[in-house]
């Protein structure tokens, strides 16, 4: 079932915005793997959602993104196009990296317990056609160049390729634009962090040795080198030599990455016809405000973070699917408090993005360690991880997302603020349930239904269990209990 934004509401909005075709719920900047998610969520839920992007269409965006972990393959599964995504690349099940460390996700309790190494391009690709197919307008080759906000509207000032000034008009928007957001410039926010690494080489390349381990990393004291397969032939390379620090505008060719591979895992595995190859650096960064009034940043724009651990792509998708069903929840009249529904956005995703800085960063010094103390640290740590089972489990359930929760209220249920996992019900798994983009009330079979003042699917356990669950449609806990309390569920709803 999809949600209708206020019919009322909406006519007003397009009263004072002029009542131009351009005036819209949401105004979404930026069509990289976030914006596409959450514009394709606020559509599906009845909203009109503008995207702007300055590349034309079909431009290609080549980043360093290549890896899909558990909780974004839910978060995927829980619209339709996990398994999709899963055919187009390879399934790693373990991870073994510098210093001896093993890490091994099959034990990850989730029905995606592994990781997913594909371009960042079919993920794209997939989102772009959802939120097309969903009502999505998109404006290709237009870029921001101004933004203004008052009480009730944000107005956008944006350039067409031609030069062609126009001005769009939206209840609120949302900069998914990057790590060099024109959305968090025209804010004012800064972007406090520093260059972690500079220097690092990336490409996709072929391979005449396939290598022992579906997936190779490691480093020497000078330099560090990984190479994982996309299963069709192409490698995803990347390389960083202490002793070559070049701009990132500097010339690079295959010949450098072949070395770098060769000092660090002892082979370039005859490396060849490399299909692009750039030269980057590596910031630690994040926005101290997520939101500012009826503006939101997501992704890259409010984050970014070292390659280390593959999260960048995965935590700015989780952002969005946070974000996405607040603002519809706020533009369809289903919440009391919409505010503090909204200010939940960055109280929520603002520690994730500052813990994920931590392990990337921790990672990726671990990888950069030069020193015989830092490699001692390194193997000390490697040899802990391999010893002590859940340390290991509690290190991959960080990275791979599964073990992300939201606090929860004092006295709330321990459920409460945790991510459900993808439950057998009596109408399908919870995340199947879950693609109505709506909260799922999961209570026993004997339980009266709860008046609701927000749309509501009524799921069933399969076994004989009492305990009651309310699930957001962000796939996390919203309220627990043993028992029903229909006045504790609809506190919940409204709030």
């Amino acid at each position: 079932m999809t949600g209708k934004p206020s019919t009322r509401a909406h006519a007003e909005f397009l009263h004072q915005a002029g009542d131009t075709p351009e005036a819209v719920d949401v105004l979404v900047v930026g069509a990289g793997p976030t914006g596409l998610l959450l514009a394709g969520d606020l559509a599906a839920r009845g909203l009109s959602v503008t995207v702007v992007e300055r590349r034309p269409h079909r431009t290609s965006n080549m980043t360093r993104a290549f890896a899909v972990h558990a909780r974004t393959l839910e978060v995927l599964d829980a619209r339709g196009l996990a398994d999709e995504l899963l055919k187009t690349g390879s399934r790693l099940t373990g991870l073994r990296l510098f210093g001896g460390l093993s890490l091994d996700l099959s034990g990850l309790r989730s029905r995606f317990p592994f990781l997913l190494i594909t371009p960042q391009y079919e993920v794209e690709r997939l989102l772009e056609r959802r939120a097309l197919s969903a009502g999505v307008h998109f404006r290709y080759g237009t870029e921001l160049t101004g933004l203004h906000q008052s009480t009730d509207t944000v107005t956008a000032e944006v350039q067409d390729t031609d030069g062609t000034p126009d001005t769009l008009s939206a209840r609120y928007a949302v900069g998914t634009d990057g790590v060099r957001s024109t959305v968090r410039e025209a804010l004012g926010l800064p972007f406090p962090g520093k260059s972690v690494i500079r220097s690092i080489i990336l490409a996709d390349v072929r391979l005449a040795e396939e290598p022992a381990d579906l997936l190779t990393a490691d480093g020497v004291g000078e330099a560090f080198a990984f190479i994982a397969p996309f299963g069709d032939g192409w490698y995803r390379a990347m390389g960083w030599n202490r002793n070559h620090q070049a701009d990132d505008t500097d010339p690079v060719e295959l010949d450098e990455l072949r070395d770098i591979t060769r000092l660090a895992l002892g082979s370039d595995h005859g490396m060849h016809d490399a299909r692009w190859i750039s030269r980057f650096h590596s910031d630690e960064r994040q926005v101290p405000a997520y939101r500012t009034g009826r503006v939101f940043l997501a992704g890259d724009a409010a984050h970014v973070h070292s390659p280390a651990g593959g999260q960048g792509m995965n935590t700015g998708l989780q952002d969005a699917a946070n974000l996405s069903w607040k603002l519809a929840a706020v533009l369809r009249g289903d919440t009391a408090d919409p505010e503090a529904l909204l200010d939940s956005y960055h109280a929520e995703r603002h520690p994730v993005g500052a813990a994920v800085l931590r392990s990337s960063g921790a990672l990726v010094r671990l990888a950069m360690a030069r020193t015989p103390w830092q490699r001692a640290i390194r193997t000390a740590a490697a040899r802990f991880l391999s010893l002590v089972q859940p340390a290991a489990d509690k290190a991959m359930g960080m990275i791979s997302g599964i073990a992300i929760a939201y606090a929860a209220p004092r006295g709330a249920h321990p459920l409460t603020g945790k991510r459900a996992p993808d439950l057998e019900l009596v109408e399908g798994r919870l995340q199947e349930v879950l693609r109505d983009g709506e909260f799922v009330l999961v209570p026993p079979a004997d339980t009266p239904t709860p008046v609701s003042p927000a749309p509501l699917v009524h799921a069933h356990w399969t076994a004989d269990r009492t305990t009651v669950l309310l699930v957001r449609p962000d796939g996390y806990v919203a309220w627990a209990g043993e028992r029903p309390d229909p006045a504790a569920l609809r506190a919940a709803l409204t709030r």
